[in-house]
């Protein structure tokens, strides 16, 4: 799984190194990248934000950083959590242009990465190629900082879930760490806290993994060292930066809240909601505040449902699926977030992986994957030239209608499936740490 994750890493790199090279303009900027990003399909925002952040100038993240009242992003602030701004300054290091910074961003890339591949190849055995070998790693591994947050996300179940032999409470606790790791990366592991404290909550597999001296079938210590723990390190890593440079921190939020819908975001409000509001467009809009309410409230819905429905299972078979829960919260968080970049696909291949879902899903949402992956640029080149509009707005068209419709079908799936680990474990019990009754134990319960 690895070697082929790493094979794949370097052909992804090459893909979008094709956008990238001499000879450069003054501020380090390709001339060929203008000239072919769209066309080409090599476009990266590593390679794009070399300027207009003081990436470029070497400038330390956030700390004189600010944003205008017309929303514009100055000083070293960037529109990512700290730790993703914290990747961008370091792979500005020694880099002079924005290839040499494309470079040395995949350098830091690629061992989180192939560390995803590894724990998605121990945990699920060859289904894990569909991350090492699928379209989806070649298209956005290099895309935007997205490995180290899916990395990260993945770490967390992996802990839980593979090294049985440590008590719950310090395994939940090391993955709740993690899926902190991962809010300040990219925010969306955070909302994964909330079924693994449920899953700690209610005694792990079957209830059976209380820790000795509490008495009756729930453990509220367990389930707030959890939250405690998540909450502690996202302090600590923020504090810092809210205390040197409050304004260049908070301006990284609101950047993030106050984007619009547009054309760039590939959602499900932008091609569905937005005709029926007529052509306004711009923060003040009726169409920019509708979905500034709908969206979150949905997406709290989503999560509020996905959450019941694991209560539901847990009834009837003793374990809170955590897995399955977090893997529905992801779909719902995907289809109603006014933004849906491509490279988020990425976010998702290890709960494909991870848990089963029936073949046609997997395949359906990876073409209607690969018309956004293509789709997109190819439409923005082709309103920049007046040629074939038509036929490229259908082709994103399709990709976004697509995979909103097997959101809606995964969400469903995933909250009635059952996860790829229990064959493995029950086969090689030795290997995740699980005596062979847990084994047993694990396969009969998810």
């Amino acid at each position: 799984m690895t070697l082929a994750c790493g094979l794949t890493l370097a052909l992804a790199y090459l893909n979008k190194a094709r956008c990238a090279g001499a000879p450069f303009d003054e501020l380090g900027r390709s001339l060929i990248f203008d000239r072919i990003k769209d066309s080409s399909v090599c476009y990266s925002d590593i390679q794009y934000l070399w300027i207009g952040r003081d990436i470029d100038n070497h400038v330390f993240p956030y700390l004189d950083g600010a944003i205008s009242s017309a929303g514009h992003l100055t000083g070293g602030t960037v529109e990512y959590p700290v730790l993703s701004g914290l990747l961008m300054w370091l792979g500005a290091i020694g880099a002079h242009n924005d290839a040499q910074f494309l470079l040395h961003s995949a350098l830091i890339l690629v061992p989180f990465g192939v560390a995803t591949a590894w724990m998605l190849g121990r945990l699920a055995g060859p289904p894990a190629l569909l991350w090492s070998l699928g379209p989806p790693l070649v298209l956005y591994a290099f895309h935007n900082w997205e490995l180290p947050v899916v990395a990260a996300a993945t770490a967390a179940t992996f802990v839980v879930v593979y090294y049985q032999r440590i008590p719950l409470r310090l395994r939940a606790v090391g993955a709740a760490v993690l899926l902190a790791v991962g809010l300040c990366l990219k925010i969306y592991p955070g909302i994964f806290l909330l079924p693994l404290i449920a899953y700690v909550f209610t005694g792990g597999l079957r209830g059976q993994e209380l820790p000795p001296g509490v008495t009756g079938r729930f453990d509220p210590k367990g389930a707030l060292a959890v939250a405690g723990a998540a909450v502690a390190t996202t302090v600590a890593i923020n504090l810092p930066f809210a205390v040197l440079g409050f304004d260049g921190w908070r301006a990284s939020f609101t950047f993030q809240s106050a984007r619009e819908a547009d054309i760039t975001t590939n959602s499900v409000w932008y091609w569905g909601i937005r005709p029926l509001f007529g052509s306004a467009d711009g923060p003040d809009s009726a169409y920019a505040q509708f979905v500034s309410i709908a969206s979150p409230l949905l997406i709290a819905a989503t999560f509020a449902l996905a959450l019941w429905l694991g209560y539901t299972r847990y009834l009837r078979e003793g374990t809170y699926p955590w897995v399955v829960v977090s893997a529905a919260m992801l779909c719902g968080f995907l289809l109603l977030h006014k933004v849906h970049s491509p490279q988020y696909t990425l976010w998702l291949i290890p709960f494909l992986v991870l848990i089963r879902v029936p073949r046609w899903t997997i395949v359906g949402y990876l073409v209607a994957d690969l018309a956004i992956g293509v789709g997109v640029f190819r439409y923005f080149h082709a309103l920049s030239t007046g040629s074939n509009v038509p036929a490229w707005e259908l082709v994103v068209q399709f990709g976004v209608w697509g995979r909103a419709a097997l959101l809606v079908v995964l969400f469903v799936v995933f909250l009635r499936a059952r996860p790829r680990w229990e064959d493995r474990i029950t086969a090689d019990p030795r290997g995740p740490g699980a005596t062979p009754n847990q084994a047993l134990a694990t396969t009969a319960t998810g």
